[in-house]
């Protein structure tokens, strides 16, 4: 690469009236360190640069570039961050649209053609980071009011550019920045809530397979709730009717009060927040279930070594802990927890019953789960079936390049005696 490439940069204009047009610097990668990313992946690591002809230490976080082969190719245009593992992301591969605010207004059209094909009524995930095209970038939909959550300094850097193409594209009657997740000190990034457009309600409202439901409007878990495990709670509709339902984990109770609405008889929802279980409350009263559901507070495995001292039994446990293993280095003692409480909830289960059991780990592998459940079966003397395989709802589609992207499982066994 020329001396001349190295040093030179192009601009853009912004959609932002006002604002000074996009610079970009150039990123260069070592040799054959371009191979993957031809293959569809977007993430360039700190050890694939040549920092030789572009020293990562000169460049801001966030800041534009244009990602070179060894051989200066141009691969894309993207953003950096040299002070994270990731240190660039590519965002745009078509020379002629390069990272911009009409880029953004453009992946945000495509994105909503999708989810308005799939979904009646506007309650899912507008837009999921890579697989989407907006690395770093998560935007939920509930109605006419969008959540939004940044990840990445790239995104941070364009936030105004965000908030321009949401209005534009959706015209929503409030915007509220979620960017409290704790991905963001991996980027170097503050952690806050910030109302940025319009009113902002107390709660939101959703409506999953015609159950309603109030979500907390700022201080619920993630972005408020879990899109991605709709179409598995529409599977579980089917095997709930006229049993006795525990929900494990429950949150607000997406699993547990559907299941009361589609006929279950009892329903025990274990959460260890207070404030959850008062939503779950409320839920059941807003959908007339309320006599039929009740909570119950507490860690959940300590929760369900209670219920079997109890000697409670049901016929239905759904499963849906958050993540056991957020890195690598959680994989030895999240495997353990995911075979605990599994094991736990088999022995909590009538002869004949159903466990339907979750794992949002990436690194847990569908290979990995589906064994620690049947070693837990095997230790409490239970065999199980198979009946149904679950992914993230395709509000949340899988980049087929990038594994990350593909994270949740979500398996439904019948349980019965050993054989």
């Amino acid at each position: 690469m020329s001396n001349l490439l190295i040093l030179r940069s192009l601009c853009y204009p912004s959609m932002n009236t006002g604002i000074p047009a996009m610079t970009f610097a150039p990123l260069r990668l070592k040799k054959n360190e371009d191979r993957r990313l031809r293959a569809g992946h977007c993430w360039i690591y700190s050890n694939e640069i040549d920092t030789v002809a572009t020293p990562l230490k000169g460049m801001e976080s966030g800041q534009l570039v244009e990602i070179f082969t060894d051989r200066g190719k141009l691969l894309g245009t993207g953003y950096v961050n040299p002070h994270s593992l990731i240190s660039a992301r590519i965002v745009s591969r078509d020379h002629k649209h390069p990272v911009s605010g009409s880029l953004i207004v453009h992946r945000l059209k495509v994105a909503l053609s999708l989810r308005e094909r799939l979904y009646e009524k506007p309650f899912y995930r507008l837009v999921f980071g890579e697989s989407d095209g907006l690395p770093g970038l998560v935007i939920d939909r509930f109605g006419d009011y969008l959540v939004i959550q940044i990840t990445t300094a790239g995104m941070e850097r364009m936030k105004a550019d965000i908030l321009a193409a949401v209005e534009k594209t959706l015209k929503p009657q409030g915007v509220l920045f979620r960017n409290d997740s704790s991905a963001r000190e991996l980027e170097g990034l503050d952690q806050y809530v910030e109302q940025a457009l319009g009113t902002w309600p107390d709660v939101l409202k959703v409506e999953e397979h015609g159950v309603r439901f109030n979500v907390p409007s700022q201080d619920g878990q993630k972005t408020g709730w879990f899109f991605d495990q709709a179409a598995n709670r529409g599977r579980m509709l089917s095997y709930v009717e006229g049993k006795r339902v525990l929900d494990v984990c429950s949150y607000i109770g997406a699993w547990g009060v559907q299941a009361a609405v589609k006929g279950a008889t009892e329903v025990i929802c274990v959460d260890a927040s207070s404030s959850a279980l008062d939503a779950v409350d409320g839920n059941a009263q807003e959908n007339r279930v309320s006599e039929s559901v009740a909570g119950l507070q507490g860690d959940a495995f300590d929760a369900l070594r209670e219920l079997r001292l109890a000697n409670e039994r049901f016929d239905v446990v759904m499963v849906d802990p958050p993540a056991f293993i957020k890195r690598k280095k959680d994989t030895k003692e999240g495997t353990l927890a995911y075979r605990r409480i599994n094991q736990l909830a088999l022995q909590l289960l009538n002869k004949d019953g159903i466990l339907i059991s979750s794992s949002c780990s990436h690194h847990m592998s569908e290979a990995s789960l589906l064994n620690e459940i049947q070693q837990a079966a095997r230790h409490t003397d239970r065999s199980l079936q198979l009946l149904e395989r679950g992914f993230q709802a395709p509000d949340h589609p899988v980049h087929p390049a990038i594994a990350e992207t593909a994270y949740l499982k979500c398996f439904t066994f019948r349980v019965l005696p050993t054989f």
